[in-house]
């Protein structure tokens, strides 16, 4: 009977010892995870994953930066530039998804994406609608740039001798931000009814929408869940030179496909930008106890064309590349001479950072980064930051200009931020647990085949010396002599 009950001990153990093996090198389990991730990670009506989508509860905050000019006269006169960041002003970002439709047997979505700002005093440095900042004056230097070369330049030195328009102006965080009706443009208006007579860097872009977006539901695949196929009805952009770098490609940057690894890259589209772009694997770590990757956008992405000659299709016109860091997007921006950067010009050609004082680009202030769960593709915490910069330069036709250097003269830049909120985190870790249970399962079956092991090895030690006792009895005499 003890033999028999060693015997079962052992096998029992040698069982989970093996089967725990055997499911750990298949990922039974884990495969098992993933599946149900898989499913639940679609576009469905009704579902905790399309609610998150359509209307995400973590509160987003859109921060300001101006960079004030506090030597206008001798910038004209050719000295290096020197500026003052002044910020943040704070707005609280509302971003629900609306007029929202199935469509190919719910295989798509379509969408529209309002975004409304408001204004929290509590996090910002001043009062937008009093703080006065002095910058480039973007319409009139647009106005030059329209018209240098062309039988309306008269006509423009004209108007701005009229209405004593200079290279720099004055005017309140409000009117820079949402919007001033400007002069100049008032009078081209009247000529050229396309364009808006108000001016602001984000006219028009507060309780409006950028255009409807068609999305992947992630039915068929998931790896396609929430990715764009359609932005404004087309399926591609027109802006630049080469198919390539007129893709949609990605997401929005909002959500992205669950079981994320650190070798691939997050696609992204970007209206602001007005291109796709990419982000790497950075680093691992963890936002409210729970673990992330984070990602940051590639140096290939807005590196110059002999480091990536792919970016030759972003030059407009063809050959004319501002350099490493800077993106021209005057042509989606109605042809003012707007280029894109990182805050500060990180990143960028040092001849950026050294043709203004007052630039001190930083990592930790100044690096676009998502801080995404692998296992959900759930984004924890994200900074989208992007700053605005005009191309000036000396225009013998005006001579508003003076004898200013070429620049890319920074204006302002956005750090537009967000971090999962209480009630979020906690279900993701709930979600997670499961999810480490279930994984751990293997571990437990191991647990218990060590366990079930030691027992069959005392048990065989005590066994044995059992036996040895008793043999050493059965060699003695029946009667012992003294």
């Amino acid at each position: 009977m003890k033999s028999l009950c060693l015997v079962t001990v052992g096998v029992l153990a040698m069982t989970l010892l093996i089967a725990s093996i055997s499911l750990l090198v298949a990922h039974v389990f884990q495969t098992v995870v993933d599946l149900q991730v898989k499913q639940g990670t679609v576009l469905k009506n009704g579902t905790e994953t399309f609610e998150a989508w359509e209307d995400p509860p973590p509160p987003v905050y859109m921060q300001f930066y101006f960079f004030n000019v506090t030597n206008p006269l001798e910038v004209l006169q050719g000295d290096t530039p020197l500026v003052e960041e002044i910020g943040p002003y704070t707005y609280r970002e509302y971003r629900p998804r609306v007029h929202v439709q199935f469509l190919d047997n719910g295989t798509k979505v379509s969408a529209l994406n309002p975004k409304t700002y408001v204004f929290e005093p509590q996090k910002s440095v001043g009062d937008p609608e009093v703080d006065l900042i002095r910058t480039v004056n973007v319409p009139a230097v647009t106005a030059m740039e329209w018209t240098r070369s062309t039988p309306l330049q008269f006509a423009t030195e004209v108007l701005l001798l009229l209405y004593q328009e200079s290279l720099f102006t004055v005017h309140t965080v409000h009117e820079l931000l949402w919007g001033y009706k400007d002069r100049l443009l008032s009078t081209i208006h009247l000529l050229h009814p396309e364009i808006d007579p108000v001016f602001g860097f984000f006219n028009k872009m507060n309780g409006t929408d950028d255009g409807e977006y068609v999305f992947l539901s992630g039915e068929i695949n998931y790896l396609n869940f929430s990715r764009i196929v359609e932005w404004k009805g087309k399926e591609s952009l027109s802006w630049w030179t080469t198919e390539t770098c007129n893709m949609i490609n990605g997401t929005d940057g909002t959500s992205f496909h669950p079981l994320i690894s650190k070798d691939e890259n997050i696609y992204i589209f970007s209206s602001d930008f007005c291109r796709s772009l990419y982000l790497v694997y950075d680093s691992s770590g963890t936002v409210a106890g729970i673990p992330t990757y984070r990602f940051v956008p590639s140096a290939m992405v807005f590196a110059n064309t002999t480091v990536n000659p792919g970016n030759a299709g972003f030059c407009v016109p063809p050959g004319n590349c501002p350099g490493t860091g800077v993106l021209n997007v005057s042509i989606c921006k109605q042809g003012a001479p707007i280029f894109l950067s990182a805050p500060h010009f990180y990143q960028a050609d040092q001849k950026f950072v050294e043709d203004i004082e007052g630039m001190h680009p930083k990592k930790e202030y100044h690096e676009t980064f998502l801080d995404i769960n692998p296992l959900t593709g759930l984004v924890l915490k994200a900074a989208k930051r992007m700053q605005i910069n005009v191309h000036i330069r000396k225009l013998p036709e005006f001579f508003e200009t003076g004898n200013i250097r070429t620049l890319i003269f920074p204006v302002m830049y956005i750090n537009e931020s967000v971090l999962i909120d209480e009630a979020s985190a906690s279900k993701l870790k709930h979600v997670l647990l499961e999810a480490s249970v279930v994984t751990g399962i293997p571990f437990v079956i191991m647990a218990l085949g060590i366990v079930f092991g030691i027992v069959f090895i005392v048990l065989a030690c005590r066994s044995r010396g059992i036996r040895e006792e008793s043999t050493e009895d059965e060699r003695s005499p029946l009667i012992r002599t003294s």
